[in-house]
Parts: structure tokens; C-alpha cells; sequence
């Protein structure tokens, strides 16, 4: 049978109706629904009645639903490029040959149109921080979220982590919200039942049932694939929202679903807490994740493979190769060795190292135990900071952000990778324009996807946040334009863009 892993997002958004919950679920609750000051997570232990929950989860989705928000988002997407006879260069040399004028080449641009689209997400604090899903608003120029009650607040976006499928949206609630807290996943025990609620094709307010299918699953989606596989159905738009055990703990975010259809056959996956409150909780204080970096391809072990290298089993991490200039070649380490611990962590598959050197902070000092030509050898090595950790960042947090400045770019860091596809010299250090809003003041000035940003208003830049403080800190001196030094094609060039509020 042919499956087909999908995002549990919502398609672009029809007009549609919001329908409540059934009035089975509207039975009195002896607990506050209000979270201020604590979480209802708090409120809610000691205080479910066990017995109940054998016939009506009524109890608990009525202190939880008010946490749960639906997402809504517009961004600016390309039309897939229509075929066209002058993508064959003879073509076109052909008519412009007869026409006496060029023809437009494959290169062409496509056009853009306005896409909607939706998902879910839910409160984390009372502060107004919601949790959903980094691609239901990964490169979204609006965010609004919905409330239980029907309240819609404009959502600036704080944080995105595409590895982990995380994002934190902000919003400035008119009142006391309903908040809930992350479970410890690491005691979610296959068979446990669970709840997931969401936003499934637009019908907010949606409570599904099941249990646990499944932990620790690897969907090959990262490196840090940790899911828990539930069969509560979650469907496109479910995304982003949370699955609870029954003592009102979130244990995991809803993320993906397996179906040949796009429909729900009761396999779904949820980012496990664990992983998704480290996440968050860097995403709250920093706005983007850092994690440390070692620079070394590796493999996993079979028996030939232990045996050939002398090893008693077929536990770490073999090293097949390491990248130059990485922190793994200035500490010495190099192919065929095999990791066996790193920062007294065992390191008994692939996985687990990976996470490991995520976890340590950029810059600090790990230990690790690596068997090399028959003994082992422990090694100190300075972690560097991952390629592309940062966020991708947008000048402007869309017209969610009211009062704050826009220049209509979408930005990312300087990698190996965007270095090579754009063609930019080593030596040059900035951010990177991935994205320019046509109708931007940025576009107007000449700004161009692929140019570098080497500074701003004369101080360098070297990071998405870096230059969007900048940027922010010429709107709050008065400055009605701020000066950018831009890299393209090797020469270097100034800009005065002028600074739209939103």
C-alpha cells in the first residue's frame, strides 16, 4: 500500500462557517476556566474525576478548548512557471530572429498571488506567547489568531524553527487567558489515551480521542525526530495544536499525518514536549535556536562494521567524514573514528549525538570518547555554532505588528550552501536578502533577492537579528529611512530605503 507523509496544515481557506462542539462536551466544570495567575494545567491537577473520564472527556476539554486558538495566515507565493516555447534557447533565438525583439527566457519570473491558509495553535503563558507550527506561518506576511470565544487578534511571529517544525507567535490579549503547560513525554507510555484539539479544515473547536500508537518516532523529517504516533484523528489544519494526556498536559504539538489522500487514516504525529518546550522556551527569550555544531558526516554501525574496526558491539557513531575548518578537524578528529560518548552521554545510535551536540551551547567545551585504531581516546572539543541555526527573519513581523518599521525583505544567514547558490565570495559577511516583497519600499530602491546586507546605518550586520534590531533602532531614533550597505556581484553599493510602518 502506497502512504504519503503530509503536513497536517490547512489547504488555502474557503469562506466557512466556525461550529462549536457538540453540547455532550458543555458540562459543567467545578474548576476556573480563567488562567491568571497559574496555567489550567495547575488548576486542573488533583481535581479530574478519574471515573468520569471512563465515559466523557467533557471535564477536561472544557478546562483546556479555551487554551486553543486557530491560526490564520496570508503570504505572498509564486505561480508555478507555465509552459512557454522559448525555454528552448533555439526557440527563442528563432523568433526573436522574426519578431526583431527579445522574447522572455525560462528565467522569467513567475507572478505572485496572495495565498491563505490555516492551523492551530494554543496559549503557553499568560503573557500572550502561542506555540504552533513552523510551517502553518513560515513565511507568512500576516498572522491572526482566533480565539474560542471568537476574539481575533492580529499575531506577531517571535520565533521559527524549521528543524523541529516549531514557531511562537505573540499576541497582546484584551484580558486574562487560558494557558497550558508541557507534560513530560518521556512518560508517555504506549496506549495511553490521549486528546488532540484543533482547527481541521476550518471547523474550530475540534476534539478528536485516541491513544498513544507509538513513541520516539523517526520520520527522517531532521535530525531531532522525536514524535509520538497517535490514532486520535487529526486532519489539514490540525497542525500546530495540542495533543493532552488526562491530567490536561500538553504531550505533544500536532504536526504530520500519513495518508494517500490528505485525509485521516489514524496515523498521526505529534512533536513529543520534550523537544518542543526546549525549543520554545529559546524561541521565547531569543527569538531564534542555537545549537552547537561539531562538522562531521557520520554513519551507523552494523556487526561487520564493529567487528572490521575492533569494536566489542555495534554501539556509536562511525565518523565518515569531516568538514574543513569545522570544530571537529581543529580538535583532531577524523574518519573511521567512532564516537562512542559525547559529554558522558553513551552514544548507542545516531540520534542520539545528534542531539547531544545540539543541546551543548555554541562556543562551550565537550568531552568525547571515541575508539580509534583499536583503543579508545577521549578528546576536548570547542563547539562551533550550527550553519543556518538562526532563523529565517523578516525586517517586517507583518501587519500583525502595528507601529513597527517594514522594508519588505525576508532575510536568512550566510551558509556554505547560499553562499555556492548565490555565487557569494567567502570573504564577504552579512545577511542574505532570500525574499523582496514587490510592493516593499526595499523593491522600489532596487534591492534584490540574492544581494548581501553588510550593514546598517554603518554598523555591520551579520545575522537576521542583528539587522532587524537595526532596523527598529533607526524607526525609534526618528529616522525616516535607514542606510544599507549591499554586496552583489562582488562590488558594493548604498541604499537609503525608506522606513514603512505597519
Amino acid at each position: 500500500m502506497h502512504s504519503l507523509f503530509v503536513a497536517a496544515r490547512r489547504r488555502p481557506r474557503r469562506a466557512a462557517a466556525t461550529l462549536g462542539l457538540a453540547s455532550a462536551l458543555a458540562i459543567a466544570l467545578a474548576v476556573p476556566l480563567h488562567a491568571a495567575p497559574g496555567s489550567v494545567t495547575q488548576e486542573l491537577r488533583g481535581k479530574i474525576d478519574r471515573s468520569a473520564l471512563e465515559r466523557s472527556y467533557a471535564q477536561l476539554v472544557e478546562a483546556v478548548l479555551p487554551a486553543v486558538v486557530n491560526v490564520q495566515v496570508e503570504r505572498t507565493e509564486r505561480a508555478a512557471p507555465a509552459p512557454t516555447p522559448f525555454a528552448d534557447p533555439d526557440m527563442r533565438r528563432f523568433f526573436e530572429r522574426f519578431f526583431g525583439m527579445p522574447m522572455p527566457g525560462p528565467d522569467r519570473e513567475p507572478p505572485r498571488f496572495r495565498a491563505r491558509g490555516e492551523g492551530s495553535g494554543f496559549f503557553v503563558d499568560g503573557k500572550g506567547h502561542i506555540v504552533t507550527n513552523a510551517h502553518v506561518v513560515g513565511g507568512a506576511d500576516k498572522v491572526e489568531v482566533t480565539l474560542q470565544d471568537g476574539t481575533r487578534l492580529p499575531a506577531r511571529i517571535v520565533g521559527i524553527d524549521e528543524r523541529t517544525d516549531l514557531a511562537v507567535l505573540k499576541v497582546e490579549p484584551k484580558g486574562p487567558v487560558t494557558w497550558v503547560e508541557f507534560g513530560d513525554s518521556s512518560k508517555v507510555r504506549v496506549g495511553d489515551k490521549v486528546i488532540a484539539v484543533g482547527n481541521p479544515f476550518g471547523l474550530g473547536g475540534t476534539v478528536t480521542a485516541g491513544i498513544v500508537s507509538s513513541t520516539g518516532r523517526e520520520l527522517g523529517a531532521s535530525p531531532y525526530d522525536d514524535f509520538i504516533q497517535i490514532d486520535a484523528p487529526i486532519n489539514r489544519g490540525n497542525s500546530g495544536g495540542p495533543t493532552f494526556n488526562l491530567d490536561g498536559e500538553v504531550v505533544g504539538v500536532n504536526s504530520i499525518i500519513v495518508s494517500p489522500t490528505g485525509g485521516n487514516i489514524g496515523i498521526g504525529f505529534a512533536i513529543s514536549a520534550n523537544t518542543a518546550k526546549q525549543v520554545v522556551a529559546e524561541l521565547v527569550e531569543k527569538g531564534t535556536v542555537e545549537r552547537g555544531w561539531l562538522g562531521v558526516s557520520i554513519q551507523p554501525l552494523d556487526e561487520d562494521l564493529a567487528k572490521s574496526l575492533g569494536l566489542p558491539d555495534a554501539k556509536g557513531a562511525l565518523v565518515a567524514q569531516v568538514e574543513p575548518g569545522s570544530p571537529a578537524e581543529k580538535a583532531g578528529i577524523e574518519a573511521g573514528w567512532v564516537i562512542r560518548e559525547f559529554n558522558g552521554t553513551p552514544i548507542d545510535r545516531l540520534r542520539t549525538l545528534t542531539r547531544a551536540v545540539a543541546a551543548a551551547p555554541p562556543g562551550s567545551k565537550a568531552s568525547l570518547t571515541a575508539f580509534v585504531d583499536g583503543r579508545e581516546r577521549r578528546i576536548t572539543v570547542e563547539l562551533g555554532r550550527q550553519p543556518g541555526s538562526e532563523q529565517v527573519a523578516r525586517v517586517e513581523p507583518g501587519e500583525a505588528a502595528k507601529g513597527q518599521p517594514r522594508l519588505g525583505l525576508q532575510l536568512a544567514p550566510l551558509t556554505p550552501q547560499t553562499r555556492e547558490r548565490f555565487g557569494i565570495d567567502r570573504g564577504v559577511e552579512g545577511v542574505l536578502v532570500v525574499e523582496v516583497d514587490p510592493n516593499g519600499p526595499a523593491a522600489e530602491k532596487g534591492v534584490r533577492e540574492g544581494d548581501v546586507v553588510t550593514a546598517v546605518a554603518g554598523k555591520k550586520v551579520r545575522s537576521p537579528r542583528e539587522m532587524v534590531d537595526a532596523v527598529r533602532k533607526a524607526h525609534a531614533d526618528g529616522r525616516r529611512s535607514v542606510l544599507l550597505q549591499l554586496w552583489r556581484d562582488g562590488q558594493q553599493r548604498f541604499v537609503a530605503v525608506p522606513l514603512a510602518v505597519s
